[in-house]
């Protein structure tokens, strides 16, 4: 008998390969990050048993007994909630990525915090709403400038949080939008930025029918909190 979480991993798994075959999208190239706030160190293990690598936090303080718990050898660590400029300190050697930059003076105070490079996302509110963290679109440009500055920095990409919507097709412009950002600060910055980390429980499918590369999934995954 299998698991609640295996059988969860396997429907998400068939729903990703339907949606990219629509697209003509090779599925291997969507990867899943498991969100695993308020989920305990135990259910992590669950899905390391599974095969599943990357989990993704909201909030340092959070994340910290449980990367100290669980190591960094085998797992991969995301911040994904906003990043407090005194929380900074705490990031190097526990995490792989922070996909929430959305400020020149946030990725400036974690640029120097830090001795060794880390990848980096720039979180977007594409769709403008005020009580959302995230750069306006309009504001991406100065930000990605400003980190190509920052040697302690790589940017890979783009992230967003779709607004909640009770039709998943609502979303679809926000990922869209968020692809021709991506697209126009690549060319811009003349460099490849390969990620799109867009697509949460309720709107992944759509997310991978507009080019993600990268879902953050939690409830999907774990059921409910």
């Amino acid at each position: 008998m299998t698991s609640p979480l295996a059988d969860n991993l396997r429907r998400i798994r068939e729903r990703i390969a339907a949606a990219a075959e629509r697209v003509e999208r090779n599925p291997d190239d969507v990867a899943i990050l498991a969100v695993t706030k308020t989920f305990p160190v135990a259910r992590i293990r669950d899905a390391m048993a599974l095969g599943l690598r990357t989990f993704g936090e909201n909030r340092v303080q959070e994340a910290i007994p449980k990367i100290e718990e669980i190591g960094t050898s085998d797992a991969s660590w995301h911040l994904i909630g906003h990043l407090q400029s005194n929380k900074a300190r705490f990031i190097e050697e526990r995490f792989t990525m922070v996909q929430s930059i959305d400020s020149v003076a946030i990725a400036q105070t974690l640029g120097r915090r830090l001795k060794t490079q880390l990848e980096i996302l720039i979180e977007v509110n594409v769709g403008e709403e005020p009580q959302k963290t995230g750069a306006l679109p309009q504001d991406l440009p100065a930000i990605a400038e400003a980190i190509g500055g920052i040697s302690t920095l790589q940017l890979r990409g783009l992230m967003t949080v779709a607004p909640m919507v009770s039709d998943v097709e609502e979303a679809r412009p926000i990922f869209q939008r968020l692809r021709r950002l991506r697209d126009e600060a690549s060319q811009r910055l003349a460099m490849p930025l390969p990620v799109l980390s867009m697509g949460m429980s309720d709107d992944y499918v759509v997310a991978v029918e507009e080019g993600a590369t990268m879902l953050r999934l939690g409830r999907a995954l774990f059921g409910p909190r």
